[in-house]
């Protein structure tokens, strides 16, 4: 599956009797997914990934923009072709704790999907609910048994099986790890990486955690306060970054090696508010190469190299 994102946008007006400004948490952002491959979005909290991921499966509408999956615009389908699309796309949340449903067991979350597409017979869907558990390394017996009695690592599992479950070509991740111990992280991390390869999978990785994107996403997508900084491939990012974000980003992973001394870019002060963004250039207010023309246009995204762009008009 070819995921294709152009000038998405995602602004969220005061609704009721709340006053307030528009709150811009996405603005103009677009790039792409080749068939089979892996994007991470990075970026601090508040960058607006995770609005981005829900945005791109129409959990919540954007606001403006096209979201094109093999050259459909999923913005144009109706209620119906949506809901049958949905079996080709699928979404990981990061709280393993409050997305499954304590009131159901393992075999219900796993099947209610199958259930809402009419998905073959009871006994072909708990069936499939078996399998699709013994590819995320679970057990059969996990079928009766309710989410409470499972730890973090396993639910999150789980989480992984019920998105599994349809057969989807393309899945958001939505920090699936974070919420988990170290340890855990990584098992769940290879998990996901040989399932991925395995299946085909397309896929959309969210995360704030700079060396878990290294290792299982191809390209790199660097988000502020809602816009694009730098898109590039992986190994080209983490090599040579170009954005001052980006390097602040990346300094800032730590390193095994007690020896290795890295040189620390800390950004000084808080990220921007969405509700009112600075003008231009919106990482300028924390930018250590920012100069007054920062703040009369917003940088277009430059090409530097094969699939590696970036937007700053310092560099």
């Amino acid at each position: 599956m070819f995921v294709d994102v152009r000038g998405l946008s995602k602004h969220f007006a005061p609704t009721g009797f709340s006053r307030g400004p528009t709150v811009r948490a996405v603005d103009d952002v677009s790039f792409s997914i080749p068939r089979g491959k892996v994007v991470g979005l990075v970026g601090e909290s508040g960058s607006g990934k995770t609005t981005i991921g829900r945005s791109v499966l129409r959990l919540i509408e954007p606001t403006s923009g096209e979201v094109r999956i093999d050259g459909t615009d999923i913005r144009r389908l109706s209620s119906a072709e949506l809901r049958k699309a949905r079996r080709r796309m699928q979404y990981v949340f990061q709280d393993p704790y409050a997305s499954l449903s304590p009131r159901l067991t393992i075999g219900q979350i796993l099947t209610e999907g199958m259930d809402i597409q009419k998905l073959g017979s009871k006994a072909d869907r708990r069936r499939k609910a078996t399998e699709t558990l013994a590819l995320v390394e679970m057990p059969e017996d996990a079928l009766d048994r309710y989410p409470h009695e499972f730890s973090g690592g396993q639910r999150q599992r789980i989480g992984l099986a019920r998105a599994l479950a349809l057969e989807p070509e393309f899945i958001v991740a939505d920090e699936p790890v974070s919420a988990l111990d170290v340890s855990i992280q990584a098992q769940v991390i290879n998990l996901m990486r040989d399932l991925q390869l395995r299946l085909g999978l397309t896929m959309l990785f969210i995360s704030h955690d700079l060396a878990v994107v290294e290792y299982i996403c191809d390209t790199v997508v660097v988000l502020y306060l809602g816009r694009v900084m730098e898109i590039a491939p992986a190994a080209d990012l983490y090599a040579r970054p170009q954005h001052p974000y980006t390097r602040a980003l990346l300094s800032a992973i730590p390193s095994p090696d007690p020896a290795a001394r890295k040189q620390r870019q800390i950004l000084k002060g808080d990220i921007p508010s969405p509700a009112n963004p600075p003008s231009g250039c919106v990482f300028r207010t924390r930018c250590p190469m920012a100069a007054p023309e920062c703040a009369a246009r917003i940088p277009e995204l430059k090409a530097i190299g094969e699939g590696h762009l970036h937007g700053c008009i310092r560099v």
